[in-house]
């Protein structure tokens, strides 16, 4: 009976993906592999496109039970002159943070809220992460609500030519590479953000860094030793249904630490 009752909160959920996504299959994609590995309907899965809308405000969030952002291999953070959205994409991380609205944010969307919160992005165009990679967890994701069971040393999948080397302020480091900061929470607040993409799976990044090989590897052969290497990410990956079983359906009561 309690199953029921939470499967029937869980159909009644509906969650805000903000897109930066120009490839129209990749963008598909994406949203399949966030219903795939949440649990939810794509239908309650509504898309924000900031290509097609570049200025919004914080508006379109009414009627959401939770904010998520994905990857972009079609931006880039440090150019916001370029891309008019970075600013309101900005603005909007900030208003969850205000109204204390669930953000779930991976890759591009980390990257935004670490400029949001007053941290620094900087370029790593030479030496940059790409294809399934060991994380390493920091204290702090002993507790934390999302990470507490997940084992330390777990595979995902990082491709990004942008990197953090800090947390930003307010927030608690979760976990880390020795390339860069992969994951952190907003202090007091269901607001978490990962470098890495818990959304998607060594399927799809075989078919990801296919369709965008030219910005990541440098020839057939590069793209051929990336692939070859990469595994399955299953820890990393339950992430998102952790997100929506433990945030949108649990407790309401956020932890201070």
């Amino acid at each position: 009976m309690f199953s029921e009752r939470i499967e029937d909160k869980k159909s009644l959920l509906k969650v805000l993906l903000m897109q930066i996504r120009q490839d129209p299959l990749v963008a598909q994609e994406e949203l399949q592999s966030f219903a795939k590995y949440s649990g939810l309907a794509i239908e309650q899965i509504d898309v924000l496109d900031v290509f097609e809308q570049p200025i919004f405000e914080s508006s379109v969030l009414q009627g959401y039970d939770a904010l998520w952002v994905g990857g972009a291999s079609d931006a880039n953070v440090l150019q916001p002159e370029k891309y008019p959205f970075v600013q309101s994409a900005r603005n909007l991380l900030l208003a969850c943070c205000k109204q204390n609205m669930p953000v779930f944010a991976s890759c591009f969307g980390f990257q935004l809220a670490v400029q949001a919160l007053g941290g620094v992005v900087e370029d790593s165009e030479s030496e940059f992460e790409i294809g399934t990679i060991p994380i390493t967890l920091a204290f702090n994701s002993k507790k934390d609500r999302l990470l507490r069971d997940t084992p330390n040393y777990f595979m995902a999948v990082s491709v990004h030519k942008q990197k953090a080397m800090k947390a930003p302020p307010n927030t608690q480091l979760l976990a880390y590479t020795d390339t860069c900061v992969h994951a952190f929470k907003v202090k007091g607040k269901p607001f978490w953000a990962f470098q890495f993409h818990p959304e998607v799976d060594l399927e799809i990044l075989k078919q990801r860094l296919t369709v965008y090989r030219e910005n990541y590897t440098k020839n057939s052969e590069m793209l051929d030793r990336v692939l070859q290497a990469a595994v399955a990410t299953p820890d990393s990956n339950k992430l998102v249904a952790k997100f929506v079983d433990r945030v949108l359906l649990g407790e309401s009561t956020e932890s201070k630490l």
